[in-house]
């Protein structure tokens, strides 16, 4: 690495990739910038010009390093799709260390910025971005009236998944996912949106 001069993507790429290799080693508690720019190869200086705290380099190592697969689902019905988009985001949020969201969730407590950073993360964005298209084929198969829903309503899968999962300590299985949506996604849907 010595000599090597890294900017922009290429430099952030380096950096969130040493982050999230450094939280799956060691966990949020343990994990330090120190470890995360020697992996890096570089300063812990440059990482603190882009996040200025851990909990920020960790919300940016999970959004690189765990991205929701691109929304290419067509099951051929709205159930289907719903199911194979909660399955790939409980897929996705089992890759993350258990102990990272607490640590996370503790540690923005404490820093007001970033807690609303990790809420504005959480409440919209790339899951409402998913969603929509599939209430679009939705309606042009004639199972919804609308694909005009709420965000709130649109949320309550992924909102009833971290419920389940960080609040409750339940391990999400193929059940559990079909019965979101059967007996509370589906029928949500329907009403706002049917």
């Amino acid at each position: 690495m010595a000599g090597l001069r890294r900017r922009g993507e290429e430099l952030e790429d380096a950096l969130l990739t040493a982050a999230w290799a450094e939280l799956l080693d060691v966990g949020y508690p343990r994990m330090t910038m120190e470890n995360v720019a020697a992996r890096a190869g570089t300063s812990k200086p440059v990482i603190y010009r882009r996040w200025p705290t851990k909990a920020k380099l960790v919300i940016a190592a999970l959004a690189h390093n765990l991205p929701l697969e691109d929304a290419d689902i067509d099951t051929g019905t709205l159930r289907g799709d719903l199911i194979e988009l909660v399955g790939r985001g409980i897929k996705r949020f089992g890759r993350v260390p258990g102990d990272t969201m607490p640590g996370l969730i503790t540690e923005t407590f404490r820093e007001p910025e970033v807690f609303e950073e990790l809420r504005g993360r959480l409440r919209t964005g790339e899951i409402i971005e998913h969603i929509r298209p599939l209430l679009t084929r939705a309606v042009a198969r004639g199972e919804l009236r609308t694909d005009q829903c709420s965000d709130r309503v649109l949320r309550v899968p992924f909102d009833l998944l971290r419920s389940e999962t960080l609040l409750y300590g339940v391990m999400i299985d193929d059940a559990a996912i079909t019965a979101i949506i059967d007996d509370i996604t589906l029928p949500l849907y329907r009403l706002h949106c049917g």
